[in-house]
């Protein structure tokens, strides 16, 4: 029997709503987990474009960012999430 990977459960529920923020980042997340950096950061990157920003996208790429070495990138998305959390009241 072929069990469906919860990536793939992902991967399916947003074939059928692309623009949900929570299934881009949790397959942002499973991504990651692949090692699959940069897609995951491209849908960081998605996410904190949006109009209304997903917060915790900035934090989670500025992780994935530090692990990979790009502190400068880090930083600044860090920061841009922290005005950006602010703008929400979060």
């Amino acid at each position: 029997m072929n069990a469906v990977s919860r990536r793939e459960r992902i991967e399916a529920m947003l074939a059928n709503d692309p623009a949900d923020a929570m299934l881009r980042y949790m397959l942002a997340m499973e991504l990651d987990k692949a090692a699959e950096h940069d897609r995951s950061l491209e849908l960081f990157a998605g996410l904190m474009a949006d109009s209304s920003p997903h917060v915790p996208a900035f934090l989670m790429a500025g992780q994935q960012l530090v692990q990979l070495g790009r502190t400068e990138e880090a930083r600044a998305a860090l920061r841009e999430g922290i005005e950006v959390a602010r703008t929400q009241g979060d």
